[in-house]
């Protein structure tokens, strides 16, 4: 089961990966700062549809704010969320991207390392 995991980490281009982990980061942070420093627009409310209508009374009025001013609090909750959860993402590629380059590091000295021990056995089996 961990074989087709381990093949499809092997098409994932992690250059571009690396390259771009600092640019998403920053874009979410910017996102998160921006989200936290503007305050939800207020939209004006339109006329009414149909213009012979009798105007709705000053309690459904009431009532229609009230409701709307609770789906917006609710939407601009679900905004700060979806923004902090795509800044908890970023952080979180970051930090793989950092384990990835270590783990690349590590595993390219470790080859070095048993090359040069597989040529110092050689040498001193040819003595």
């Amino acid at each position: 089961m961990a074989l087709p995991w381990i093949a499809a980490l092997k098409y994932i281009p992690w250059g571009d990966v690396i390259e771009h982990a600092p640019k998403v980061l920053n874009a979410a942070r910017k996102l998160m700062e921006r989200q936290s420093a503007t305050p939800a627009p207020v939209v004006p409310p339109g006329p009414p549809l149909d213009p012979n209508a009798e105007p709705p009374s000053l309690g459904e009025l009431r009532n229609r704010l009230i409701e709307a001013r609770q789906l917006i609090d609710q939407q601009a909750a679900v905004q700060q969320q979806t923004a902090q959860m795509v800044t908890e993402l970023a952080e979180q590629n970051a930090r793989l991207v950092d384990a990835v380059n270590k783990l690349r590091l590590r595993t390219r000295m470790l080859i070095w390392a048993v090359l040069a021990l597989s040529a110092g056995l050689v040498a001193l089996l040819l003595r």
